[in-house]
């Protein structure tokens, strides 16, 4: 389906385990592992998909940790004015974001229709910019440069609210006054954003 070989007694027919397309040897002998589908020992795999695996597998080895272990972040609900000191983490099963505080709300990953970096750090002159991360249905991913994350605005669907629901997080201090913990949460948050969209038809 990539090299247009004929196949024959040869030439054999080798399927790709992540998007199940029929190639030749050639075209089809990575082995990549696919925990994404809960495969244990490495299976074969096109190129394309190969490489789709090996960053959620890099996803996986360093972000998610990241991702359920939490970071301090300020949290402003909507058109608050006043922002409210949360912890947000990934749940367990990885499903929600919780966002624990002197309240509790939780978001279901599945409904989040949008992600925007909100960052800082370009050469003096330029403007500030964002980094826009899309999730599907929405537009694709951009890059901003050497920019620093501040924070991170998120679109989802609340169960039974018409339209969209808008979150705000910006990086807060840690109990030993750094933002490095909360930082290092956003670059992972976008990086499986990114993964959430790249991977959305497959």
């Amino acid at each position: 389906m990539q090299c247009d070989t004929k196949f024959d007694f040869l030439t054999r027919k080798h399927h790709c385990r992540r998007c199940g397309k029929c190639f030749c040897d050639k075209c089809c002998s990575q082995k990549v592992a696919l925990r994404r589908m809960c495969f244990v020992d490495p299976v074969r795999q096109c190129a394309e998909c190969a490489l789709v695996s090996h960053r959620e597998a890099e996803f996986y080895d360093k972000q998610l940790k990241l991702l359920l272990s939490g970071a301090t972040f300020l949290v402003t609900f909507g058109n608050s004015e006043k922002p409210d000191m949360m912890v947000c983490r990934l749940s367990s099963n990885q499903r929600y974001l919780l966002l624990d505080g002197d309240s509790r709300h939780e978001v279901e990953v599945t409904r989040i229709a949008a992600v925007q970096m909100l960052t800082e750090g370009f050469p003096p002159g330029e403007k500030d910019m964002h980094t826009y991360t899309s999730l599907p249905g929405s537009q694709p991913v951009s890059e901003g440069g050497n920019a620093r994350a501040t924070g991170m605005t998120l679109q989802y669907r609340a169960p039974g609210a018409e339209g969209v629901t808008q979150l705000k997080l910006t990086a807060g201090e840690d109990a030993n006054g750094s933002r490095r913990q909360a930082t290092a949460w956003l670059v992972a948050m976008h990086k499986a954003a990114k993964l959430l969209y790249e991977s959305r038809d497959q």
